[in-house]
């Protein structure tokens, strides 16, 4: 088997074999790394464990850095922590629409899947290299408590994590600040979501304090992220259609990494007809199908914080794609992005992106809306991320792009993470799992900082003397 190649999105930083990029996260030059090639689907049937079928898609991805042996084990580990052996199970809501629950992992929401098994990649290659990093990371919510829960306590990594100041619910906040390891540190930044995710980049941008530090990333810059998540499109899709028909998926969207997994899966082979990018009020990706533009608007607070962004990190490699793999040009069109807040994007990329992908806006009031529609349809309570998905895919398969193929939406998180909307919704609030009853009377431990790289920087030096 060839080993696989990583390049950068920019084109200016050395190609790496996985190890390295999963250890490097951002490119040296501010590009993420994507694949060369993608390897084809192997032959999953509907009926596949879920860990054999993630060990044979992955493999390709991971060769020369873990063999298959390796890979079963940790992804064999990884899974054996959620609460149902299906792993990502998938529920018939009726008329050709299902929902992939992605939430039984510790953390209760779609991270886990990902970062579960990214986890003890980062571990065990650290450990083979004799090494120790800082894992760094940004959360809107959903990403920090996934990534503490897989790094604490290991030997090798110190994990930071930013969460913007009042802008997470507080199930989110607690499954960060009431972690008791040493080696976890949670910062909330006086900022938003979006100031937290370029407090990361520019700690990576700045070589000095990189190399100092040895930074390591666990957000969906980093390629591994969005390598776990092909598999579950393709076991859901199996599952859904189990001759290989076509299917089509809707997603909640914010950092546009869990949806570009999807369309990596249809690079690959899987019969994707369109992957509905679902957003909220924060709808910089749904203005983009509409208006062929980038375009950067203030953050506004909503029922589903976690997507509360407007600078989508992994739409960059999909413009990178769409643009024929031209580095140069998409650092340029972010570039002006930065610095103006809008940038047209060429027509022959948006046609190709197209292809693909439609996109849909659901406010707050119509998220509620939507999760009372469910619950009195099929019983099923959502959360309001996924409430955003399931409105998105009604639409969808109301279009004219419907094509009578099934609809897969993903059930981000479980609905106790956002006690507030469901009560909003139902008029009660959900319980949490017995493993987290007690969240509420745990400790906190966090400080607030000011949105302030040198702020950040003095922190994770610090790390070095503990």
């Amino acid at each position: 088997m060839n080993h696989p190649v990583y390049v950068s999105t920019r084109g200016q930083a050395e190609q790496l074999g996985f190890g390295d990029a999963l250890l490097t996260g951002l490119a040296t030059d501010g590009g993420l790394y994507c694949p060369v090639e993608f390897p084809p689907l192997p032959d999953i049937s509907a009926d596949l464990d879920y860990r054999d079928a993630a060990t044979a898609i992955m493999a390709p991805f991971v060769a020369g850095t873990f063999d298959e042996a390796e890979l079963e084990t940790m992804v064999g580990l990884a899974y054996d922590s959620f609460r149902d052996p299906a792993v990502c199970p998938l529920i018939d809501l009726g008329g050709g629409h299902h929902l992939l629950d992605l939430s039984k992992g510790p953390t209760l929401a779609f991270k886990d899947v990902a970062l579960q098994l990214v986890g003890r990649m980062l571990d065990a290659e650290l450990g083979r290299r004799g090494r120790r990093a800082t894992i760094l990371g940004a959360t809107s919510g959903d990403t920090g408590s996934a990534a503490i829960e897989a790094l604490a306590g290991l030997d090798a990594v110190d994990v930071v994590i930013l969460h913007p100041a009042g802008r997470v619910s507080d199930v989110q906040r607690r499954q960060m600040t009431t972690v008791e390891a040493s080696n976890v540190h949670n910062l909330a930044v006086n900022g938003t979501f979006d100031d937290c995710q370029d407090l990361v980049k520019a700690a990576f941008n700045d070589r000095d304090l990189r190399d100092a530090v040895s930074l390591g990333a666990v957000n969906s810059i980093n390629w591994a992220r969005v390598m776990a998540q092909i598999v579950y499109y393709v076991t859901s899709a199996r599952a859904a259609r189990p001759d290989g028909g076509p299917v089509s998926f809707s997603v909640p969207t914010g950092n546009f990494g869990n949806v570009l997994a999807g369309w990596y899966a249809k690079q690959m082979g899987l019969a994707v007809n369109t992957l509905i990018v679902a957003s909220n009020r924060n709808d910089v990706l749904a203005r983009f199908f509409q208006r062929r533009a980038l375009e950067i608007h203030q953050v506004e607070p909503s029922l589903s914080p976690s997507m509360d962004i407007q600078v989508s990190s992994n739409f960059e490699r999909l413009l990178w794609e769409a643009s024929g793999r031209n580095g140069a040009r998409v650092a340029d069109l972010l570039g002006l992005l930065r610095a103006s807040s809008r940038a047209e994007v060429p027509a022959d990329w948006c046609d190709r992106i197209d292809e693909a992908f439609v996109g849909y806006r659901l406010g707050d009031d119509e998220t509620l809306q939507e999760m009372k529609r469910t619950f009195a349809e099929s019983g099923v309570v959502i959360d309001p991320h996924t409430a955003v998905g399931v409105g998105s895919a009604r639409r969808f398969m109301e279009s004219d792009r419907f094509d009578g193929e099934p609809v897969i939406t993903l059930a981000t998180a479980d609905p106790a993470k956002f006690p507030d909307a469901v009560e909003a919704a139902l008029g009660e609030r959900p319980d949490l799992p017995d493993h987290l009853a007690d969240l509420f009377d745990r400790p906190e431990s966090f400080d607030v900082i000011d949105n302030d790289l040198a702020v950040v920087a003095d922190r994770l030096r610090a790390l070095q003397h503990t």
